[in-house]
């Protein structure tokens, strides 16, 4: 082979090199197009021409952390779950998928699998659930009344609930009492699926997050609607019998 076709050769090579580089990295140039019949990775990070992530698939060990507006916050909790997080137009959580599955010390099944959806710049207003732990199992739909962003966002929230955390404990209780009487905190609205108890019911909870009408069928079959009152007590109860 002649020198000047080694170096032909030489420079296809490496433009292919910068090519698959290039497209690893999603360094600015023309976008290039592949097909693989199989593909195995840790981690995809779904991103737009300008470079905002919109989703990320991750294993366990590269799960991501909180994003908000872009940037990213460590959440070593996380590091339990695979999955993927979905990021709205600015760069902030919206939402994801998680799930694991093992054996705990006691040989029980830790495991369980959650979707939800996040209000804009804020927690979840939705939440599909199946979980197992320490024997028991449930399995639901939870919708929650989440605080408009532009009163409460998850940032204030968690500037909030820290300043919380560092006061003494014997003031936490009355603190946390404020926010939630401010509208800071998020309440459960409507629980809709099993209980650790295997019973199939549906709660309606008022904006307090106090359960209002429970509407339940328990294991052996008897069915039950009770109505309460602000304190949490039954003020009636309509079952089978009357």
């Amino acid at each position: 082979m002649s020198k000047v076709s080694i170096f032909l050769a030489g420079c296809t090579t490496m433009a292919a090199a910068l090519a698959a580089v290039v497209a690893l990295t999603g360094a600015t140039a023309p976008l290039a197009r592949a097909e693989f019949a199989e593909i195995t990775v840790g981690r995809i990070n779904i991103v737009e021409p300008d470079g905002t992530t919109r989703m990320i698939v991750s294993n366990r060990a590269q799960f991501p952390g909180d994003f908000y507006r872009g940037k990213e916050a460590p959440r070593p909790d996380r590091r339990s779950f695979a999955g993927m997080i979905f990021l709205n137009d600015e760069g902030t959580e919206s939402g994801g998928f998680i799930h694991k599955g093992g054996i705990d010390s006691k040989g029980n099944a830790d495991a369980g699998m959650s979707l939800t959806f996040d209000r804009f710049r804020q927690d979840q207003a939705i939440q599909l659930l199946h979980a197992e732990g320490d024997g028991s199992v449930r399995t639901a739909v939870m919708i929650n009344d989440v605080p408009d962003q532009k009163i409460h966002s998850l940032a204030d929230w968690t500037r909030l609930s820290n300043a919380g955390s560092a006061l003494p404990e014997a003031q936490q209780a009355a603190y946390f009492q404020r926010l939630e009487e401010q509208g800071a905190t998020s309440q459960p609205r409507v629980f809709l699926g099993t209980t650790t108890a295997r019973d199939s019911a549906l709660l309606l909870k008022d904006a307090k997050g106090r359960t209002r009408i429970r509407m339940a069928v328990a294991a052996d079959g008897t069915p039950q609607i009770q109505m309460l009152g602000e304190d949490g007590k039954v003020r009636k109860t309509i079952s089978a019998d009357n």
